[in-house]
Formats: C-alpha cells, structure tokens, sequence
C-alpha cells in the first residue's frame, strides 16, 4: 500500500501513521520527525523535517490546538474546529498520501487527525541559507546591491518587491521523481507571450528525471533540447533588477529552488552583451560602455585568428601591417604556441576559481609575470603571441554573460584550426559557418540573432545604442494605444 502513490489517507490514524512512517523514513532518517498530542479526546499526529521548519511556529500551533481541550465546543466537530484554531496564512486540506510526503519534505508540516480521512498541511518553512548579497559576476558601481539566494520564497519576494502588480504571476511547479524540485515559472500577464508561456510550462511539465542535482542548468538542458551546441539558449542573472527589467519585455523567467541563478527566456544574442551597468548611467555613457563592449568582444574572438592568418599568410597583410609578425618565433610550431597560450589562459582561468579568495590575487600575478616571462625566456612562446592572448583573454572578460564568454572561446578556437589548416580559405569559411549556424538557432522559437536576422531596423538600433528609458516607455505606450485604436 506504501508503494501506491495515488493512496489515501485513512480514516483508521494507525494505518496512515504505517504508511507515512515508511514512505517518510521515520525511525530512518534523524532529521524527520513526528509528534502526537491528544485535541478533543482525538488523536492529532505532526510529521515534518527538522532542519526545513520553523520550531517556534510550530510549537504555538500545537499550543493553540492543545487550549482546544479546555473549551466547550458542544457542535463536536473536531475537524473543522482544528482547522479553525490553525491560525496560519496558508494552511491547505488534502486526502493524498503522496501529497503530504512532498510537503513535508517541502519543508511544510502535515496534521493528521484521528477519525477523519484528509489531513492538513501547513506551510511553516524556514530554509537555511544566506541574506541577499550583490552577485560577484554582477556587479555594479551604482544601484542595488542585493541578489538572489538559494531559496526560492525569498528570491520571488525580491523579484515581486519590484514589480507590484496583480499581473504578476508566479506559477509552482515539481520537477524530479524523487526529489521533487520546486520551479516557478514567471511571468507578467498580458505582457508575455501566451504561447512561449504554454511551450515553457509544458517542457517543464515533460522532464522526467528523478531530481535535480545541477538545479537549473541541469534543468535547461532538458527544456532546451540543447546538447553539443556552446551556445547559450537562456540567460542567467543572479540580478533581481534584472529579472525585473526582462520580465516588463515580455521574458518568462525559471526559477529553481537551491539555485541562486535564474534563467530567462527567450533570449538573443543581443540580450546576452546587455549589462545593467549600462542602465546605471546616462544614455550617452552607457551607449559609449555597450559599444566599447562589443569591440571588446569582437577583438577577442577575432584578434587572434586573424594574427595567425597574416602571419601564415603575409600575402594578404596590408603593407601598412607589415610591422606584424613575431620576431622571435621560439621553438615551437607557431599554431602550437598560438593553440597553448589560449588553453594557459583557460587553466589560469580554472586555477583562479578554485584558487581561495586570499591567495587567489597572488596566483594571478604569479601566473601571469613569472610563468609568461619564463615561457618566453626558454623560447616556447614569442612575446608577440602572449600579447594577442592576454588582449583576448582582457576582451572576453567584458561578456556581460559567463556562458557566452565561453561559447566565444570554443569559436575562436574553432576558427584559429580552420585558419591553420586551410589559410584564408579555412578563416573564412569558419566565420560564415559559424554565423549561419547561429542564425538558424532560436531560442524557445524566438531567432537568436534579432534584431540581425529576420532584419528590424529599429530593433537594431535598440541594440547598438541605449536608449533614454523615458523615450523608450513613450515610444512602447504609442504602439500600445495604436493597436488598441480601432482600424
């Protein structure tokens, strides 16, 4: 019967305490407990975890129940008058047995009655994590300094506390066999688009996994479809802001409990080199940020490959280039020291994340004077190729989005191969494959690289140049009341 999962609770209290025990590892696990105290001459039964509760609340509910026993109550009707005394703002009734193992393993308490065949569930949770903090890969000179954390109640708070509107809505989902993972779906009504909300909703629906290990990335490999592709389909912020922002465009956004980050969707390449640094500072100066963060980006992904053509290839280098070159070539084969110094970077990279905080600034400046001087001085690189790497190395580290920053690397791989094994015709080659393949990418049905392809003119504006936000809310509220006018 422990096994059913569609079991209901039993009127006879001793059947269902059986089936709870069994099924909660009551006895088995330290952690999940269970308490019975006596209301109204009848048997009343609390199951909950220990560490998911809070205890103080606890205890007054079961204090409220106990002063039941010294007033009359001559209707006799023990559950609804237990269901009365429960004073809590959510309190819900449910005759599942499958129902109330998820809640309390949720963090909520269940309350069995003697004699009666539903139960009662109360939501006393008190998750165990940190305050709001600023996220360190988000940071800003000016605005707010509070993040997500890896509770899901206080992270839609802090995303509700910016939007205070009745259209907000935040739907709940379960995710996992056995882990039952809470994700919330969210979204602002009438301003999403309803079918990308249904298409999201029913691949969260169709993930069949039995839990979450890796939270949400793990999540957005199953509703992405994604599997060798570098290329990011959602974007990850830790940013309540920013989830704020993307919502009043229309974004959904998935929010999985134990995960500080949250995805948005869908996304564009566009979307992907925003910063909210640009938002925190005049239209001018952010305009002046987002462009010098594209040629940041640009430089790093194509820097490199074409050093490497023109250096190979010396036919094609303008003659006012011809400066270009390693004068001292070292003893290795010039791909090699050109493929080995972006994978230094890499490792410098990985050694600085599991580097701790307070050696992790030396191991930089180690790695970075000792270890380059050193390469050069033996002769496995020119000077000229550590140059073109850290220049790269200083344009990724502008990409607003980790996970793109990433994607680059691996193209900017892919086309320094192609430039050493097939010249000019590889480079090229790589680049306009590379650009087609993101073009016929979509990101939960929305193309990858709009504005760019299909082509909207304004949209590409948008793009390159911050607009002031009183324009851009005035200039959406015209389009709005233009398609509202009758034709």
């Amino acid at each position: 019967m422990a096994d059913d999962a569609h079991v209901s609770v039993e009127k006879d209290i001793n059947e269902t305490q059986k089936i709870l025990e069994d099924n909660l590892g009551i006895g088995k696990s330290f952690d999940v407990g269970q308490r019975e105290i006596v209301v109204m001459e009848r048997r009343v039964q609390f199951y909950y975890v220990t560490g998911l509760i809070d205890s103080e609340l606890v205890v007054d509910l079961m204090t409220q129940l106990l002063l039941l026993n010294s007033l009359p109550h001559p209707d006799n009707d023990v559950f609804q008058t237990i269901h009365n005394r429960l004073v809590h703002q959510q309190v819900s009734v449910t005759d599942k047995i499958d129902d109330i193992c998820t809640a309390v393993l949720s963090g909520l308490i269940a309350v069995v009655v003697d004699d009666e065949t539903q139960a009662f569930v109360v939501d006393v949770r008190s998750y165990p994590g940190r305050g709001p903090s600023e996220p360190d890969t988000e940071k800003t000179v000016r605005g707010s300094r509070d993040g997500y954390t890896e509770n899901v109640i206080v992270n839609t708070a802090l995303t509700r506390r910016r939007i205070r509107t009745g259209k907000l809505r935040n739907i709940i989902l379960k995710v996992g066999d056995q882990s039952k993972t809470d994700v919330v779906l969210m979204y602002i009504e009438d301003i999403a688009d309803p079918q990308v909300v249904s298409e999201v909703k029913h691949r969260i629906e169709q993930v069949k996994v039995d839990g979450l290990t890796m939270t949400d990335k793990e999540l957005e490999e199953f509703i992405t479809n994604q599997v060798y592709n570098p290329f990011p389909l959602v974007r990850y912020t830790e940013r309540p802001d920013v989830v704020a922002a993307h919502l009043y465009q229309g974004m959904v956004a998935i929010v999985v409990d134990t995960s500080p980050s949250v995805m948005l969707g869908p996304v564009t390449l566009f979307d992907h080199l925003t910063s909210v640094e640009e938002y925190r500072q005049t239209p001018a100066v952010g305009t002046f940020l987002r462009l010098i963060r594209y040629a940041g980006i640009i430089v790093s992904i194509f820097l490199m490959p074409t050093w490497l053509l023109f250096v190979l290839h010396p036919e094609y280098l303008p003659d006012f280039f011809n400066f270009l070159g390693p004068q001292e070539e070292g003893n290795i084969p010039l791909v090699l020291q050109v493929i080995s110094g972006e994978i230094g970077i890499e490792f410098l990279r990985m050694a600085s994340i599991h580097t701790p905080n307070a050696i992790s600034s030396a191991l930089g400046i180690v790695s970075a004077i000792l270890i380059g001087q050193v390469a050069v001085d033996v002769g496995l690189f020119g000077p000229e190729i550590l140059f073109y790497v850290a220049i790269g190395a200083l344009g990724s580290f502008v990409t607003p989005s980790y996970e793109l920053g990433l994607a680059n690397k691996l193209f900017k791989l892919f086309i320094i191969v192609g430039t050493a094994l097939l010249g000019i015709w590889g480079y090229l080659g790589t680049i306009i494959g590379g650009f087609i393949f993101l073009a016929t990418m979509k990101s939960f049905g929305k193309p990858y690289l709009y504005p760019l392809i299909p082509f909207d003119f304004k949209g590409l504006l948008k793009a390159i140049i911050r607009y002031p936000i009183p324009y851009r809310y005035n200039h959406s509220k015209r389009q709005d009341e233009k398609k509202s006018q009758p034709e």
